[in-house]
C-alpha cells in the first residue's frame, strides 16, 4: 500500500511546489536540528532536504539544564510558503511563547531569523496577490491577521477579526489552518473532530473575499480502513500536470502520527477528496524525475560520516533537546559515536546528548554495539525506545561490576508513570551488543529488548512525538564516565 506515507513520525504537514518539487514540512518540537524540511518529486517517496535551525533561543528547559525541559513544547506546525524567490517557515514556539519567521533564497538555508510579534497558533500565511500579507491561527475560535511589509507584526489599521468558530461540543476545534488563493477565492483547511466521537477529520471553508463570509464543512472524514482513526491536518497541492492532492497525518499509535495523501478533485470551485478505498490505499502519483533514487529518511550508521547535517551526524539523527557537544565525538575514521556525562541526573528523559531516530510502522528491528568499559559507578548507557513512558536496556556499573538492565517507565493507575528495574544480568564483559524488535500494527504497541520483558509503549501528550529509537549515557552519581557506540542498525519488518 502506499498509504500511510513514509511509515514515519511526521505529523502537521505542510506542502509546496517549486517548480518540478515538492516540499514539506513538519512539527519536530523538541528534537534538534529542528524543523525539518523533506523534498519529494512524486509525492510518496521523499529525503531531507534541510533543517531550518540547530538551536532555537538556547534556554536553560531547551539545553535540559538541570530538571528543566521542553517536552510536549517547542515547535509546532510551521507554514511552508514561497514567495517570489523566497522560502518563508513561520511557527511558534510552546515553551517560549514566540512567533518565528524563518526566511532563505535557498531551501538548504542559510535561513535568516525573525520574529512576528504576537503569539499565532497552527498559524498559515498568505501572500496575497496585491503584496498583501495575512495570518490566520487559533484553536476553535480562528482569527485573520494582517501583518505589515516588514512581516514584523500587525500591520497597524489591517484586517484583525475572527473569521470561523467551530461547536462548542467537538472534543478538538477548528486549528491547523491551511491558507490559499485558488482562482480568486480564499480557501482555509482545518482539522478538528467529530461532535460524536474523538476522530479527526478535515474541513474547508471558503470565500470570495480575504476578510469576507466563510462557509464550508468537512471534506473528509476516513480512516483509510485502519482503527477507526480519521486523517486531517496537512496542506494541499497541484502537480505541475493540473492534479491537486492533499498531505495529511494519521495517529497510529506510539508509533506517532503518519502523514497520508489524498487525491482532490474540484467541483463548483469546492474540493472533493476521494472516497474511493481502493484509490485511497494506493493512490496514483506521477513523477517530475521518475529515475530520481531517494536517501532513506530512517536508517542503519555506521559512524563513519562526519560532515552530516545533524551537528555532524547523518540527517536522520536528531538530538533529544539542544546538545552540548563538547561531550561527544564523532570518529568516521573508527565509526563510533562517544558521550560523556556533565550532569547528574536520575532518569533517561533528563539526559543530555541523546540520540534519536523516528521508528517505523508496522515494525523495526533496532540495534546497536555499546563499549561500556569507561562508564563510571551509578552510569547508565543504552538503548532506548524514548517517550515519557520510556523503556530502555542499558549497561550500568555497581560495586565495580558491570550489569545489563532493562529498566521502563510505566504507565499506573492515575495515569502516573513509575520506573521499575525488571531484570539485572552480571556481564563477563562490558562491550555487548543491545537490540529490540518494536509492533505498532493494530495498536499492539509493544516493544521486546534483548533482556527483560516486553514493555508496553504509548504516544503520551507530555511528550507529544511517536516513540524514538535513542543512544543515551547518563550519570546518577560522578561524571565523567564515557560510553562508545558503534554498528548501529535500524530496519523496518
Amino acid at each position: 500500500m502506499i498509504n500511510p506515507l513514509l511509515c514515519l513520525d511526521y505529523p502537521d504537514v505542510d506542502v509546496i511546489r517549486v517548480d518540478d518539487t515538492y516540499y514539506m514540512v513538519s512539527t519536530t518540537m523538541y528534537f534538534m536540528p529542528g524543523c525539518e524540511i523533506l523534498k519529494s518529486y512524486d509525492l510518496v517517496n521523499w529525503e531531507h532536504a534541510s533543517y531550518v535551525y540547530d538551536r532555537l533561543d538556547g534556554t536553560p528547559a531547551q539545553r535540559l539544564e538541570g530538571d528543566e525541559n521542553i517536552y510536549g513544547k517547542g515547535m509546532w506546525a510551521a507554514c511552508l510558503r514561497y514567495h517570489k524567490g523566497t522560502f518563508y517557515v513561520v511557527f511558534v514556539c510552546n515553551d517560549t511563547h514566540k512567533t518565528y519567521l524563518y526566511r532563505s533564497e535557498d531551501i538548504c538555508g542559510p535561513w535568516r531569523k525573525s520574529n512576528i510579534e504576537g503569539f499565532y497558533h497552527d498559524c498559515s500565511l498568505l501572500f496575497d496577490d496585491d503584496d498583501r500579507v495575512y495570518v490566520v491561527y487559533g484553536n476553535r475560535e480562528v482569527h485573520l491577521t494582517e501583518l505589515n511589509e516588514e512581516l514584523t507584526g500587525p500591520k497597524e489599521d489591517g484586517i484583525d477579526k475572527v473569521i470561523i468558530r467551530d461547536s462548542d461540543k467537538t472534543p478538538l476545534g477548528y486549528e491547523g489552518a491551511h491558507f490559499y488563493k485558488i482562482n480568486g477565492k480564499y480557501y482555509i483547511f482545518f482539522i478538528h473532530s467529530q461532535e460524536d466521537r474523538w476522530m479527526r477529520s478535515e474541513a474547508c471553508f471558503v470565500s470570495d473575499t480575504v476578510d469576507g463570509e466563510y462557509t464550508g464543512g468537512d471534506i473528509f472524514v476516513n480512516d483509510i480502513g485502519y482503527c477507526g482513526t480519521g486523517c486531517a491536518q496537512g496542506g494541499i497541492v497541484d502537480t505541475p500536470d493540473g492534479d491537486w492532492y492533499a498531505l495529511l497525518f494519521q495517529d497510529r499509535g506510539a508509533v506517532g502520527r503518519i502523514p497520508v495523501i489524498i487525491p482532490i478533485t474540484w467541483e463548483n470551485d469546492y474540493p472533493v477528496c476521494c472516497d474511493d478505498m481502493e484509490i485511497l490505499q494506493n493512490p496514483v502519483t506521477k513523477s517530475t524525475r521518475p529515475d530520481y533514487v531517494y536517501d532513506s529518511l530512517a536508517d542503519s550508521d555506521d559512524f563513519r560520516r562526519a560532515d552530516g547535517p545533524s551537528f555532524g551526524l547523518k540527517s536522520f539523527w536528531q538530538f533529544n533537546h539542544e546538545p552540548e557537544l563538547s561531550l561527544t565525538e564523532l570518529n568516521a575514521e573508527q565509526g563510533t559515536w562517544s558521550v560523556s556525562t556533565g550532569k547528574i541526573c536520575d532518569c533517561i528523559t533528563k539526559a543530555s546528548n541523546t540520540i534519536t531516530q523516528r521508528l517505523y510502522f508496522p515494525g523495526t528491528h533496532c540495534e546497536v554495539t555499546l563499549d561500556a568499559r569507561n562508564i563510571k559507578e551509578g552510569d547508565y548507557a543504552g538503548l532506548a525506545v524514548l517517550q515519557s513512558a520510556y523503556g530502555f536496556a542499558a549497561v550500568t556499573k555497581r560495586d565495580g561490576k558491570f550489569y545489563m538492565v532493562m529498566v521502563e517507565n510505566v504507565v499506573e493507575e492515575g495515569n502516573r508513570l513509575v520506573k521499575y528495574e525488571r531484570e539485572a544480568v552480571e556481564l563477563d564483559s562490558p562491550v555487548v551488543k543491545l537490540s529490540f524488535d518494536a509492533d505498532f500494527m493494530h495498536f499492539k504497541d509493544e516493544v521486546v529488548f534483548n533482556i527483560g520483558p516486553a514493555h508496553k509503549m504509548y504516544f503520551r501528550l507530555d511528550h507529544f512525538t511517536g516513540n524514538r529509537a535513542g543512544l543515551f549515557m547518563y550519570s546518577t552519581i560522578e561524571t565523567g564516565g564515557v560510553a562508545v557506540f558503534s554498528d548501529f542498525v535500524l530496519e523496518k519488518k
